[in-house]
């Protein structure tokens, strides 16, 4: 044997003694930290939540050609469609009725059939009107029935469809050939000959139904920052309800205070020396009022938030599932985000809970500013929710869901990584406690949440919506504005309607008011509602009957109808109120949920507006109304261009029906007052402009369901609080090297614009 033959030998006996060690070394122990742990898999599915999924690209392409082929009418697309054509306007799922559903998930009854609603732009026609059509069955369509009576009453005028795209863009054009008119005055005001000045709408368009005059309020732009603060002090009246294009008008121009029949009347009175002007230099755009350019270097990074065995929430098609929580999840091109069978620990808590509508109602003594009342479910909430920048919108290793519409196209299109997931660790217990007496010892849970994210840029504003789950069995759904605030041209008693924010800016006075559906089912459909709230009763004391004490006592009271169960805006409501089960805990008391609400909102618009009765919803704080399909939402995206004869009228669903162990529906406006000021600028900061409500459970559990929870820590003083065994915080350090790998960062959010 010579002797590489004796190494070669020696290496693989070295090997083999070492395989072994190892091998005894690791037997029994937990597998690595760094190992991922897919998430516990809860009730199973089966598709069942699908009966709520919005419409897949396939789908809104397989309605079109439908319509295209069965209407007998021709079909322009709507991105190039004049007033004067017909076109489909949009394409959005029509989720089934809930009686239907129920029998489904719950009674072993066949899976509905899933349908579309189409809605179309008839303008060429003799009776020119909007008309609802609910198609099916998907994938493969055969029929289509009109369902526009039976949900309005009669047919939709034309004047109240939404201003499309393509109305916007022969808008402009009228409004630039108008400009070329005051030549001069553009150039001594604005150093522009029009081309590069900024025109945003405003909402409603007139005075009385039929109007279809909107002002058009004119800014400075300068590529890459938001216009919106930078007004140059003209607006202009534009009517444009004719079906011909060419026989729209501008109405009247307003600049610096001062009104004027037309442009060439304004041109007139500049070279007249019959107007002030105030010059607004052309600035550049690293300086530019608003600028969110970095002034500074990138810092140190910040903390990361990461998952070290991989995400413990589960998603599958629509549907998401963490820690004994199961949500349907989707997204209403017009109203947003809407979430479904929302299940804790295999029970439904709340059957439907959606966005309904979003309100800012401005202030000024500028035109546009002053008639300004944005319905932002007409412009589209979800279809202008756009992908989400990971690592800012969301955390960086969240998921990332597409959504998918078809609104003013025949084409569908998709908002990527528009929605996203994520369990959020709030650096917050959720319960704890030091025990410094009788024994020693800690206990306690981090307060981890799953959260549903959305973010919609509504022109000027974003708004993040935040549907959140907790593991004590509470809903929390909050929202924040940020995003740039409008602003009106400064002149006269302009502060009497907000602050000076720049040399010629007026930040104007707002509110935002949010509306909300929340079809909850406690321990089944019917549920009542009841009220608990203090008061103190004068008693003497029975040990000291010459004393007497002032004792706090609960009140309990069952509201029987829906009058009574309508809060106005800004008036106390009780502090407690619970939709309840006819079914005890083990307590004896009702199962039960409680509706506790955040909100700062503004003053409602006055009982005798005109316009009052489209936003109707905006009355109270909250509704609790019997449910009806026929009753569906709280408004309509026909409300905002005929808000004096309103489609969808709130306050008729209050008529007083008995609401004692009914299937119920709670209405909730939150919202707040904003006055813009100084730090307003470059945006509106979320801090401070956040709201929103909880489901809370209340007596439906006999105890705090978290403490189910596998995140627990406890210990005593007794044991080692060091040791992985017997404190799971102990285990920490080592997942700290389960850094994991990140994707590289893409972002494709400007594609459909």
């Amino acid at each position: 044997m010579n002797m590489k033959t004796v190494l070669i030998l020696l290496v693989l006996a070295l090997a083999t003694i070492f395989a072994l060690v190892c091998v005894l070394l690791t037997r029994g122990r937990a597998p690595s930290t760094c190992q991922h742990q897919p998430p516990e898999q809860e009730d199973p599915d089966d598709g069942q939540s699908l009966v709520f999924a919005d419409l897949t690209p396939e789908e809104l392409a397989q309605v079109v050609r439908y319509l295209q082929g069965s209407l007998g009418v021709q079909l322009v697309d709507a991105s190039r469609a004049k007033p004067s054509d017909n076109c489909i306007a949009s394409v959005d799922v029509q989720v089934p009725a809930k009686a239907e559903v129920l029998r489904f998930l719950d009674g072993g009854g066949a899976r509905p059939r899933r349908e579309a609603l189409a809605v179309l732009y008839f303008g060429n026609q003799p009776d020119p009107n909007v008309t609802e059509y609910v198609v099916g069955p998907l994938p493969t369509p055969v029929y289509h029935r009109d369902v526009t009576v039976q949900k309005y009453g009669g047919k939709v005028p034309y004047h109240r469809r939404p201003v499309t795209g393509k109305e916007y863009v022969d808008i402009n054009a009228l409004i630039q050939r108008e400009l070329r008119k005051a030549p001069r005055f553009l150039a001594a005001c604005c150093e522009s000959d029009g081309t590069d000045l900024a025109i945003l709408t405003t909402a409603p368009r007139g005075f009385k139904s039929g109007d279809r005059v909107t002002w058009f309020v004119l800014f400075r732009g300068v590529a890459g920052t938001g216009y919106y603060l930078s007004p140059v002090g003209l607006e202009v009246l534009v009517e444009h309800g004719d079906l011909h294009v060419s026989r729209w008008r501008l109405r009247k121009v307003f600049y610096n205070g001062q009104y004027f029949a037309s442009t060439g009347d304004l041109e007139h009175a500049f070279e007249s020396n019959l107007l002030e002007v105030v010059r607004i230099e052309k600035p550049q755009a690293e300086v530019v009022l608003g600028s969110m350019r970095p002034r500074n270097p990138p810092g140190s990074l910040g903390p990361l938030q990461y998952e070290p065995q991989g995400p413990r929430y589960s998603v599958r098609n629509n549907r998401v599932t963490f820690q004994g929580w199961s949500i349907a999840f989707g997204m209403n091109p017009n109203t947003g985000p809407r979430l479904f069978d929302i299940r804790f620990r295999g029970e439904r808590i709340v059957y439907e809970l959606s966005l309904q509508e979003a309100l800012a109602l401005y202030g000024s003594n500028c035109p546009g500013g002053m008639s300004t009342r944005y319905f932002d479910g007409s412009f589209g909430i979800g279809r202008f929710a756009y992908e989400l920048v990971r690592g800012l919108d969301c955390p960086y290793t969240a998921t990332y869901v597409d959504r998918h519409y078809l609104v003013e196209s025949e084409t569908p299109k998709t908002n990527q990584n528009s929605l996203c997931i994520f369990e959020h660790d709030a650096a917050l217990p959720l319960r704890r406690h030091f025990s410094d007496s009788h024994s020693f010892y800690y206990g306690g849970l981090r307060k981890n949440t799953l959260v549903i994210r959305a973010v919609s840029t509504l022109i000027n504003y974003d708004y993040i919506w935040d549907f959140m789950f907790h593991g004590s069995g509470a809903v929390e759904v909050r929202v924040h504005a940020t995003g740039y605030i409008s602003s009106s041209f400064l002149h006269g008693r302009g502060t009497d309607y907000g602050n000076r924010v720049g040399p010629h800016t007026l930040g104007t006075m707002h509110l935002h008011h949010i509306h909300y559906k929340v079809d909850l089912d406690v321990d089944g459909q019917l549920n009542s509602l009841e009220t608990q709230d203090m008061e103190y009763e004068l008693v003497k004391d029975p040990w000291s009957m010459q004393h007497t004490i002032e004792r706090p006592y609960l009140r309990r009271e069952r509201l029987e109808r829906e009058g009574e169960a309508a809060f106005l805006l800004n008036t106390p409501m009780p502090r407690y109120l619970s939709f309840t089960s006819s079914k005890p805990n083990k307590w004896g008391h009702p199962r039960s949920y409680r509706v506790q609400i955040v909100s700062f909102a503004g003053e409602h618009l006055p009982p005798s507006s005109p316009m009052e009765r489209s936003i109707s919803w905006g009355r109270y704080q909250l509704a609790v109304t019997r449910r009806k399909e026929e009753e569906p939402t709280s408004t309509s995206v026909y409300n905002q261009n005929d808000p004096w004869t309103p489609t969808v009228v709130f306050a008729d669903f209050i008529d007083n029906e008995t609401i004692a162990n009914e299937d119920l529906v709670a209405w909730i406006t939150v919202g707040f007052l904003h006055v813009p000021h100084a730090e307003d600028v470059p945006n509106t900061v979320t801090v401070g402009n956040g709201v929103g409500f909880f489901l809370r459970p209340y007596n439906y559990f006999d105890e705090d369901p978290s403490v189910n929870s596998p995140d627990s820590v406890y210990f005593s003083g007794e044991q080692d609080a060091g040791a992985c065994g017997a404190n799971p915080l102990a285990c920490l350090p080592p997942a700290a090297a389960c850094a994991p790998r990140l994707p590289p960062f893409r972002y494709g959010g400007f594609l459909n614009l």
